[in-house]
């Protein structure tokens, strides 16, 4: 898979640098701290989102954005990295967490945010956990656009006719699913195409977070016999009928609606697939905090996904962008842009319009929560696609696991040798 990409990306880092080249202007910071700060990201769809934060921006900073959305990742990844090499670095641009973010910040591309982040958590803007997955060598870079918490969210109606609450242990959530198996209701919704990674991100984490970490640093090997036992685990309740047919093409948000199963793991941004789909937040729907699977665990684990906003090193409105950065980190921002998107801010200190959203936002950045990396940013790009396939085939087919858990590891195998 990874080798029809290279194509696409040297055709659009061409095609990028000829752009790049004719565009001209100097690189060296212009120190200024209010005006229009040039902004660029790969979520298109998002534009209208950032624009509607203009008005916002401009009376708490005196800063605009100027948005350039991509809708194709390959064009954009190449736009950014070749920016780096010519005197048009953005002044702000999206990115992602995890491996390749740690790229750009070994070769020195992206500005330091160390004193913003020490500001927003001695503030109580952001939770430090979070925080953790911007440090690199003990100093933070870029700040998060926005964030999802992965929760389990379920219909209300099969919880109340099936008398069930909601769980605060993993033996209670185990007792809910065999309950609404018994009643003839399949307990979770599970997919065997690219999302395909979140029950194992929750059975791994939530026995031991220690050992989810050391797969994505390659300290722990997929056939450690830990891994095969959470994945016999995972083989057990798709035997016993706890997840939906895996191939179907029903929306997930519908399918929820119409009772096709009871719950279903997802980040807190499908409040608004629920909401398309005709259900009503805390009515027809709710969400929980998936409880460890370790009750010996002192802090629940909590699958966050965050894409980061970022500040090119050598842009002529890197200073600029930092001013941004750090006014996104408030309270004013963070509810200015959840009312745009419809979604959790990740300071609890913001007003979020989604009552359900905001308890969210204010539960999980508590003492009792421990925050870590989505699977999907945590993992290596390579393994990610190994996995993310392996991880399907064995949704499919339920069986042994050590065939699909010795192919992903083979792949991670090749992926640490490269980086000695």
């Amino acid at each position: 898979m990874r080798s029809r990409k290279i194509p696409l990306v040297i055709a659009a880092a061409a095609g990028v640098s000829l752009l790049l080249a004719s565009c001209g202007g100097g690189g060296e910071d212009d120190g200024a701290t209010t005006g229009t700060l040039d902004f660029y990201t790969n979520k298109a769809a998002w534009e209208p989102d950032f624009d509607e934060l203009n008005a916002q921006s401009e009376s708490d900073a005196e800063i605009t954005l100027n948005t350039t959305g991509y809708s194709d990742a390959d064009q954009y990844d190449a736009f950014i990295r070749q920016s780096f090499r010519t005197d048009k670095s953005p002044g702000l641009f999206t990115w992602q967490t995890g491996p390749s973010l740690a790229e750009l910040v070994e070769e020195d591309l992206i500005a330091e945010t160390t004193d913003i982040w020490t500001k927003a958590v001695d503030s109580g803007w952001v939770s430090p956990d979070l925080r953790d997955s911007y440090t690199f060598d003990g100093k933070q870079y870029c700040v998060p656009m926005n964030i999802a918490y992965w929760v389990m969210y379920y219909n209300k109606n099969i919880f109340e006719e099936q008398g069930l609450e909601e769980p605060t242990t993993w033996a209670e959530l185990d007792a809910i699913a065999a309950q609404l198996t018994e009643e003839g209701i399949t307990p979770y919704y599970q997919t065997s195409t690219l999302f395909t990674f979140p029950w194992f991100q929750q059975l791994v984490a939530g026995t031991d977070p220690e050992l989810y970490n050391g797969l994505a640093t390659g300290e722990v090997k997929y056939t450690d016999p830990r891994i095969v036992e959470i994945m016999e685990t995972w083989r057990d309740q798709a035997e016993a009928g706890w997840f939906s047919d895996a191939g179907s093409t029903v929306d997930p948000a519908v399918g929820l609606k119409q009772g096709d199963y009871a719950m279903i793991n997802f980040g807190s941004f499908f409040n608004g697939s629920l909401d398309g789909a005709g259900m009503v937040s805390g009515e027809d729907y709710d969400m929980f905090v998936i409880p460890a699977v370790n009750p010996e665990l002192e802090q629940t684990p909590v699958a966050v996904e965050s894409g980061p906003l970022c500040v090119a090193e050598n842009s002529s409105q890197k200073t600029l962008g930092l001013t941004y950065s750090e006014w996104w980190m408030s309270p004013e921002a963070q509810t200015a842009w959840s009312e745009a998107r419809g979604d959790v801010a990740f300071n609890p200190q913001a007003t979020v319009a989604d009552p359900m959203l905001e308890e969210l936002g204010t539960t999980v950045t508590g003492g009792d929560y421990q925050l870590y990396d989505r699977y999907y940013e945590a993992t290596p790009t390579p393994i990610l696609t190994v996995a993310l396939e392996q991880f399907g085939a064995f949704i499919a087919n339920p069986g042994d696991p050590m065939p699909y858990l010795e192919t992903i590891q083979a792949e991670a195998d090749d992926y640490w040798a490269d980086q000695e």
